[in-house]
């Protein structure tokens, strides 16, 4: 019987409880979670965690509407109108739901449990249906070489004999995050298809999830070619910057190579979701590539952009692509269009605001109506701020005037930002905390300064919803 898309993991862990593997994927065990992702619906639950074993469940319900849809918009390959295999086999509809749910887990990055993250442990994984074409051996010509003992089973049809799809399940001892790349860019090998155009963002895409082991694979030449859909010129750069080694560091384990503005983004985005804020307001969000990043995370189930300019928000709109997304996310979002130092309704009940690389724009004479209007009448549960650290600039002769960006009003050091953050916490009843973000400098401290403002009143830490 045809089932819809499914991927297991499941360990033994082999010190302390198999449990943890919950920890490592960001899902707790206890809650099945869904998605929206590309063409449908993820779900992610566990049919089994305890402490000798767990397994995480990734399930993929396609919508064959919106599959059609994509199809028209131009794909790489063209999709039957609602008849097709993409419902029932792992694909890159799989691939790119595995990213979006697991995005975190991909990086290799566990707060709760960091050395876990960095840990090989015994891992199977099984996939009821993966296409192979006419090469039943090409699973194990792909995953073998990766240290993975491979079972693949053909499948039969009643009438017609052996299918090109088949049974797959990997059993090795990896960490969560190698076996999630190496699926990540090898079940859209295993297809030779996929569901979306490919472009230059690729070959970074590539890169990123294979680079720690790709160059050194056997099949890299068809790796490569299949995942770029045998775009020559996109395939020719894709093993020059390998063979150059350019895609040996993996972006989101080394966080040093990272530019400082995603390290910020991945900085916010963990304190809110380890403090599980539900609705979050990006108050200054410019670009929006924030709000892109809580919208990707179906945890944040309200998201609200705020800007002072017509223009910002015209280019967040760009960068959210909100025309390509299903009506279940358009309808967790909103712009408006607001000034931070003016009170404004419209701001109030939230159970966080985000203020990154914000107050820094503003006339130090005007930061005490921006107090007011966000700690004062907007209150959220948590407050999230980020600004640079002036101390730092010392790394950057070339820097004219003396700020990072000529409308910057001003710039704090490290003292001035610890007295701002305890004078706006104690007016307003928060209690603030401090940190920062980037590579740190031993006499200057780090490039970015963090703050944490949560209110007073909420004496059991949660969120206002």
């Amino acid at each position: 019987m045809l089932m819809p898309v499914l991927l297991t993991l499941s360990t033994t862990l082999g010190e302390g409880p198999a449990s943890d593997l919950g920890f490592l994927l960001h899902k707790h065990p206890d809650r099945a979670q869904s998605f929206d992702v590309m063409a449908g619906r993820a779900h992610v639950y566990y049919p089994r965690a305890d402490e000798h074993e767990c397994t995480a469940a990734l399930l993929l319900e396609t919508d064959p509407v919106e599959l059609a849809r994509q199809a028209r918009q131009g794909g790489s390959r063209a999709l039957g109108p609602y008849v097709n295999d993409r419902p029932y086999v792992a694909s890159s509809l799989l691939a790119v739901a595995l990213g979006k749910v697991f995005r975190t887990a991909l990086a290799g990055r566990c707060a709760a449990r960091p050395e876990l993250a960095t840990r090989a442990v015994p891992l199977r994984i099984e996939l009821p249906a993966v296409p192979h074409g006419r090469e039943p051996e090409l699973p194990r010509r792909l995953f073998e070489p990766l240290g993975w003992e491979v079972e693949h089973e053909v499948l039969h049809d009643p009438d017609r004999g052996a299918t090109r799809y088949g049974r797959l399940t990997l059993r090795g001892e990896h960490t969560v995050s190698a076996a999630l790349n190496q699926l990540y860019v090898l079940l859209p090998v295993l297809d030779d298809a996929k569901h979306y155009w490919v472009d230059q963002d690729e070959i970074d895409k590539l890169l990123r999830a294979g680079g720690a082991w790709l160059a050194s694979h056997p099949e890299r030449e068809l790796i490569s070619g299949r995942y770029l859909v045998h775009a020559r010129p996109l395939v020719d750069e894709a093993l020059r910057r390998l063979t150059d080694g350019a895609g040996t560091d993996h972006e989101d384990d080394a966080t040093e190579t990272r530019p400082l503005a995603a390290q910020r983004r991945a900085a916010v985005l963990e304190v809110l979701r380890a403090t599980g804020s539900r609705s979050v307001a990006d108050l200054g969000c410019g670009d929006g590539k924030l709000l892109r990043d809580l919208l990707d995370d179906a945890e944040f189930g309200e998201i609200l952009g705020v800007d002072v300019s017509t223009r910002a928000l015209r280019a967040a709109e760009r960068t959210l692509r909100l025309e390509r997304r299903s009506e279940r996310e358009n309808r967790r979002i909103r712009l408006r269009q607001s000034a931070l130092t003016y009170t404004d309704s419209g701001l109030t009940g939230y159970d966080a605001a985000v203020l990154m690389e914000v107050i820094e724009h503003v006339d130090p004479e005007r930061l005490p109506a921006l107090e007011h209007a966000v700690f004062g009448h907007a209150r959220p549960a948590l407050v999230v701020l980020t600004t640079p650290n002036s101390e730092y600039n010392a790394h950057f002769p070339e820097l004219v005037g003396g700020t990072r960006h000529p409308d910057h009003r001003f710039e704090f050091d490290r003292a001035e930002f610890t007295e701002w953050t305890r004078r706006v916490a104690s007016t307003h009843g928060y209690t603030a905390t401090s940190s920062g973000v980037g590579e740190a400098d031993q006499r200057l401290g780090q490039p970015t300064q963090l703050a944490v403002f949560t209110r007073d009143d909420l004496s059991d830490g949660g969120t206002t919803s």
